[in-house]
């Protein structure tokens, strides 16, 4: 007699993988989070409408459909293409010196051993200093009658007014610009330069490397990760920047220094072409995310965002 003894039934497998949980800082930090989307989406929402309509102040906000019509017009606006071509000169310059100057001052203050600090938090007080603070003493020190800049450059010949030519009057905006974020990026490639290990700079003395050498073949590539960091920064914040221009020429002498910032406010606040204004703002928050997307994507190849 056979006796037959059946298996255990199997049990069910259960799905052992831990549920993700939002945890208490993740309550803690919910509330907020929601205040700053609802912060950020209601304005974004409220001006795609207004870029598609007519707005009326009188007797409340009333919003007047009228399709495309501020679209069509911003393409056959010529003024609005040459004050773009004016604020990628501005980015262009502005954003170059910095990086440039940054880089060479991290450079030298890297190489000091003595009264480094000191000589840092002197270099990094114009960051501090609020922009529209730097525009009223760039135009107290180029005015015409008793500016100490146009003194100077009164020794060496020119006689004109700095904030009254065109020309003179950019390259003005661009150095109070310049003189005020370039210890930004000198701070961030200076913490760069402090990262980078010492075994590296010695194995490349030791090979034979001079100095230039070991710039460009060991420091550069090892703070390139930083030096794209800092680029990302400052590119976000001229590509949109208003202060200084505002409070020193407001756009002139005959839109010399007339960016598209300075176009948005005074379409929006001197005009009253809401509708319009707000077209131009939805075109340079779409730049501002494209080339924070580019930034990011090289950064990305780099494996530094991970």
């Amino acid at each position: 007699m056979t006796t037959t003894i059946d298996a255990p039934a199997e049990a069910p497998v259960r799905n052992t993988k831990p549920r993700k949980r939002i945890g208490f800082h993740g309550l803690m930090l919910t509330p907020g989070m929601i205040l700053l989307a609802l912060l950020s989406v209601i304005p974004l929402v409220t001006i795609i409408a207004m870029s598609f309509s007519r707005v009326h102040l009188l007797g409340g906000v009333v919003f007047d459909n009228v399709g495309l019509t501020y679209w069509a017009r911003l393409f056959g606006d010529l003024d609005l293409w040459v004050q773009w071509l004016r604020t990628i000169a501005f980015f262009v310059l502005t954003v170059g010196l910095e990086m440039v100057l940054g880089l060479g001052f991290a450079l030298c203050l890297w190489k000091l051993v003595r009264a480094r600090n000191l000589l840092l938090t002197l270099f990094l007080l114009p960051m501090f200093v609020a922009p529209v603070i730097v525009g009223l003493l760039g135009r107290f020190l180029t005015d015409s009658t008793f500016g100490l800049y146009t003194w100077l450059l009164g020794l060496v010949g020119y006689h004109g007014d700095i904030l009254g030519g065109g020309t003179s009057a950019f390259l003005a905006v661009v150095a109070m610009d310049v003189w005020e974020w370039t210890p930004l990026i000198t701070l961030v490639v200076l913490a760069g330069l402090t990262a980078v290990p010492q075994s590296i700079r010695e194995a490349a003395a030791l090979d034979g490397a001079n100095g230039w050498q070991s710039f460009r073949h060991v420091l550069l590539p090892s703070i390139s990760g930083v030096l794209l960091v800092a680029l990302l920064i400052r590119s976000m914040d001229a590509i949109r920047y208003f202060d200084i221009i505002s409070v020193t020429t407001n756009g002139g002498p005959a839109d010399a220094t007339k960016t598209v910032p300075i176009r948005l406010y005074e379409t929006a606040f001197r005009f009253f072409d809401l509708g319009y204004a707000a077209v131009i703002g939805l075109v340079m928050l779409v730049v501002t995310i494209l080339i924070a997307r580019a930034f990011v994507r090289v950064l990305d190849r780099k494996g530094l965002t991970r």
